[in-house]
């Protein structure tokens, strides 16, 4: 990979939810993700927010969530991370998309 294992990893998530999850469902969900930056001790920063694009090039996608990671290997470990494997149980079967991108930023 390039760039090598180790410098700062942002791990981005877009989400677009399955139409008639109730709002409040969503927003527990969120609240859940938001908590996992307490939880795994790989993971540095959390941030999220909605899409506000005027260019309506989303594709559907209607949520953005983007994590921080000192390295590649902590990525993999918050992958394997048994708090994260319960929570991607519980979230993805709410999605009707998602696309994930790792990337170190330049």
């Amino acid at each position: 990979m390039e760039g090598g294992k180790g410098g700062v990893v942002k791990h981005i998530l877009l989400a677009k939810f399955k139409d008639g999850i109730p709002p409040e469902q969503i927003d527990q969900l969120i609240k859940q993700y938001v908590n996992l930056v307490n939880l795994v001790e790989p993971m540095k920063a959390f941030q999220w927010g909605k899409d506000v694009s005027i260019e309506n090039l989303h594709q559907g996608f209607t949520h953005v969530f983007e994590s921080t990671f000192d390295s590649l290997e902590g990525v993999a470990e918050y992958i394997d991370h048994p708090v994260h494997v319960e929570f991607a149980n519980t979230m993805l079967p709410q999605l009707e998309k998602v696309l994930i991108i790792d990337y170190k930023p330049q």
